[in-house]
């Protein structure tokens, strides 16, 4: 019979407190995720009655424009997209649209602007099943367990989803808002295994199922696509710029949250490319915050409130890294999307991912962090919101006009601008310096300091497994970036991994090296008798990153320069 060490006994008490505090807080389980079925037709109505009365008005756009625009759009994207069923009947829906529009009187044009808001708001529809959630939450973790072992079932527990994901920060106070408001959970976005990491710790802390919006790709495989689609997520392809669907998508997920459904946003829009943590924040689904809370208080709702919880989501090691820091640095303007074949959609990559874990005894560190307002100001366990002074904040006053709780987009606008700001500082605060990352940026800024004053680019350009860079010059600048983590760590200013804070340079040092040889292809860096050498400059240029903007060491920031000019996010 196997012992269990000081580190897994410490983690199986950590994980029954949290059980415990689960239970004793637990919110009322909802028996499913609000649905297209649910609130579809409705979103149609009021996107169509807004373009309706816009049209109306003497500076709003005409019922051609919209539509015009929605076909234009449309043709662009489709230009380049591949060929599949998907594509096909899109493309039969412009041509028949555009045909019918050139002929079409006024109220037709009313009829077609309503055919396109409904298409659109059935293809952003999810499709939540209580049995599909049952079968994700109780089966598939054990039934990765039992794949990574052999079917060795004699150690059902060999690897436990829950157990490799460490939780930390204001779940108390998490738990005590999902049962006065709605919860938007706004994390990091590193993964695509983030949603069914989060998924996991929402069901293990007793919560409702969260809907969640999750991109087009992550529907392309059969199985993944299955869960995804009876798990709350509901649909968005980022690659659709067309000003209609934007809007039913926003009005799709105000309803969820106006109606009390628990959701998830990414407020990043994709994955991070670069392995930095977010920046700049897409604002789109970020302000449905004042959207959802004034239309709840005009409906008379019981529970209006509307709480956003920043959380940080850290990998050891990433998933899709690869793919994602060479589409970062092929990319020289805005973001481009990962092709949908990447390493999320092969099964093999996932095991050899998962397995990399359970081998080194690495965890994924997840930290909520202190929920806000939708106007960024903090807010206590019992959904009150308070000033940078302690005051005790009335937020129905923040939406009048003259006595009247008032619809202003240039007012909702700065409010979400201000929370986004608010979502950023969080992120940074919350955000876990790990081994993989302190060694990788220790690394890189040795190599920077012998290249001299080259970019970013040619930097990772001029990087090969001939050069050498002394252990003992590693050790020194590992042991000065962690007494500089420490003090940021002491300000509040980044969070300090607690496995990581008690450990000298050289153990964070062996505890990267032998990470970085785990998975990936290529071992990222190999030490040779007394020098590291790089191997793949462009994966210890991705986990570096994490580490960007802190000031260690006195490093510049080195994504503002070379192929670097390139959004990060």
């Amino acid at each position: 019979m196997a012992v269990a060490g000081p580190s897994t006994r410490k983690r199986r008490a950590n994980r029954a407190a949290q059980d415990a505090l689960a239970r004793r807080t637990r919110a009322p389980q909802a028996p499913y995720v609000l649905s297209g079925q649910d609130i579809g037709a409705d979103v149609t109505r009021r996107v169509v009655e807004r373009v309706l009365r816009r049209s109306e008005t003497a500076l709003g756009p005409t019922l051609d424009d919209v539509a015009y625009e929605t076909i234009y759009a449309e043709q662009v994207r489709l230009s380049h997209a591949e060929p599949d069923l998907r594509t096909e009947s899109d493309r039969a829906f412009v041509g028949r649209f555009r045909h019918e529009l050139a002929h079409a009187s006024e109220e037709r044009r009313r009829v077609l602007i309503h055919a396109a808001v409904e298409r659109y708001a059935q293809e952003i529809a999810g499709h939540f099943k209580l049995p599909a959630y049952r079968v994700a939450t109780r089966v598939v973790p054990p039934a990765l367990s039992i794949l990574l072992n052999g079917f060795a079932v004699t150690r059902p527990h060999a690897f436990d989803i829950d157990d490799r994901v460490l939780v930390q920060g204001e779940v108390r106070t998490l738990l005590a808002l999902c049962r006065i408001g709605t919860v938007i959970l706004v994390p990091t976005h590193v993964s695509n295994l983030d949603s069914l990491v989060l998924g996991s710790v929402i069901y293990r802390l007793g919560l409702p199922p969260f809907a969640f919006a999750a991109g087009l790709n992550l529907f392309s495989n059969e199985l993944i696509g299955f869960f995804m689609r009876h798990l709350g997520a509901y649909t968005v392809d980022r690659k659709k710029t067309d000003p209609l669907y934007r809007e039913t998508l926003k009005e799709y997920a105000t309803l969820l949250v106006e109606r009390g459904q628990h959701s998830l946003v990414f407020p990043g829009g994709t994955r991070s490319r670069s392995g930095a943590i977010e920046g700049k924040l897409k604002l789109g689904l970020l302000g449905i915050g004042p959207l959802a809370y004034r239309n709840a208080v005009q409906t008379g709702r019981e529970h209006p409130n509307v709480f956003v919880v920043p959380c940080t989501l850290n990998y050891p090691l990433v998933l899709e890294a690869a793919t994602l820091i060479d589409e970062y640095l092929k990319t020289d303007s805005g973001a481009h999307y990962v092709d949908a074949r990447d390493e999320f959609d092969k099964p093999r990559r996932w095991l050899d991912f998962l397995r990399g874990l359970r081998k080194l005894d690495e965890r994924v560190h997840l930290r909520f962090s202190r929920p806000l307002d939708w106007l960024g100001n903090e807010v206590d366990e019992h959904g009150v919101s308070h000033d940078a002074r302690g005051r005790r904040l009335d937020l129905t006053r923040y939406l009048h006009v003259n006595g009247r709780l008032t619809a202003d987009e240039a007012r909702d606008s700065e409010y979400t601008r201000l929370l986004a700001a608010r979502i950023v500082a969080a992120f940074r605060r919350d955000n876990a310096a790990l081994p993989t990352h302190i060694a990788a940026f220790v690394l890189l800024e040795c190599v920077r300091r012998r290249r001299g004053r080259l970019d970013s680019f040619r930097l990772l350009r001029s990087l090969g497994p001939e050069l050498g860079i002394p252990v003992s010059e590693v050790t020194h600048q590992l042991a000065a970036a962690l007494l500089e983590l420490g003090r940021l760590a002491d300000r509040g200013a980044i969070s300090f991994a607690s496995d990581v804070s008690k450990r000298d340079a050289q153990s964070v040092l062996r505890q990267a090296l032998a990470t970085f040889a785990t998975y990936h292809r290529v071992p990222i860096v190999e030490q040779r008798g007394d020098t590291i050498h790089v191997l793949d400059p462009g994966l210890l240029f991705y986990y570096r990153n994490r580490l960007e903007g802190y000031g260690l060491l006195g490093a510049p920031d080195m994504l503002g320069s070379g192929a670097a000019r390139a959004r990060h996010t």
